[in-house]
């Protein structure tokens, strides 16, 4: 068994083929754009070095296996994922996972909200995520395996009824309410196939994705388990790293309106925070990899991407002040 462990959340940015169109105010992007942003990702990739890669906002599964290809080292690696259905209205982003650590069992799309959970009377699609939630059981060891979640909660941009515009301040505010209601909804729902899943398995979890929202808001503590027995509990992994955060001021995976924010979390349960009893191992590091943000590279995506290195306990000792 490998002594480190990496995983990591990469949001793609419109992942999708040649001339689609994935959004009204959105043009398809050209033969030239599409080959520069397959290509950068490719490298982005390789660069990451992750066991496992959690990944964001894919318009088509195919692309990312197209972008794999071009990868050094993640042509054989295993990916699991799921197109929309076709028969949407509207093309629909998804998740995927890739692994070089083999799996356990099948993928699993968990599309719908569990028994109990449900968006007000009235809300479009009110049973179910507007992107699936994608988990798959990672083999570590012979006498590890980890559950790994992919997730993309809702985005913060205004859910507006047909005819409303953000000329009215009114319209505006409860567009953007209607979204919060959506992403505080889906975060209970992912709250609470978080802890069914811990009760049927009892086995280390880590949760990948980009939350729309940064570490301590209401939001991102239900998916957290705030309030939860403790062994339901996850822990944002950035505020475990044992080696001192020296780059602080430069960790964010988002910049929008020139404000530098971190939307994209690795959450881990209590196996590996090196504080508890039950400790298995410990994050010794988060890192961002975020210079194309400010760089402005056009093919890039507009998320940074994050990085969780765990060292194993039973082939290493605890992360100490000598290490550092």
């Amino acid at each position: 068994m490998q002594q480190e462990i990496r995983f990591a959340t990469f949001n793609l940015l419109n992942l999708g083929p040649v001339g689609a169109k994935l959004y009204d105010n959105l043009e398809p992007c050209t033969d030239a754009q599409f080959e520069a942003k397959v290509n950068w990702t490719a490298r982005q990739i390789d660069l990451l070095d992750a066991d496992v890669i959690g990944f964001q906002e894919i318009f088509s599964q195919d692309i990312l296996k197209l972008v794999l290809s071009r990868t050094a080292n993640y042509r054989d690696a295993t990916h699991v994922g799921f197109d929309a259905d076709p028969a949407c209205e509207r093309p629909t982003p998804t998740v995927a996972l890739v692994s070089r650590l083999p799996l356990a069992a099948t993928a699993v799309c968990y599309t719908t909200f569990p028994d109990g959970v449900a968006m007000p009377a009235g809300s479009r699609d009110a049973d179910r995520f507007a992107r699936p939630v994608l988990h798959a059981q990672v083999v570590v060891s012979a006498t590890l395996t980890v559950d790994v979640l992919v997730v993309h909660l809702k985005s913060k941009r205004p859910d507006y009824r047909t005819g409303d515009t953000s000329d009215d301040s009114l319209l505006y505010a409860l567009a953007c309410l209607r979204s919060l209601v959506r992403r505080g909804t889906e975060a209970v729902a992912l709250r609470v196939l978080l802890s069914n899943l811990h009760r049927d398995t009892r086995r280390p979890c880590v949760l990948l994705g980009d939350f729309n929202d940064v570490a301590d808001a209401v939001t991102t503590g239900i998916v957290i388990g705030a309030g939860a027995p403790l062994g339901e509990r996850l822990f944002d992994a950035y505020q475990l790293q044992r080696r001192p955060d020296y780059l602080g001021h430069v960790g964010f995976s988002s910049m929008h309106d020139g404000q530098y924010t971190t939307i994209d979390h690795i959450l881990v349960s209590e196996e590996f925070n090196a504080d508890l009893p039950h400790a298995i191992g410990e994050v010794v590091d988060v890192i961002y990899l975020n210079d194309h943000l400010v760089l402005g590279v056009p093919e890039a995506s507009d998320h940074g991407q994050v990085l969780a290195r765990i060292r194993l306990f039973d082939l290493a000792p605890p992360f100490t002040a000598a290490d550092l």
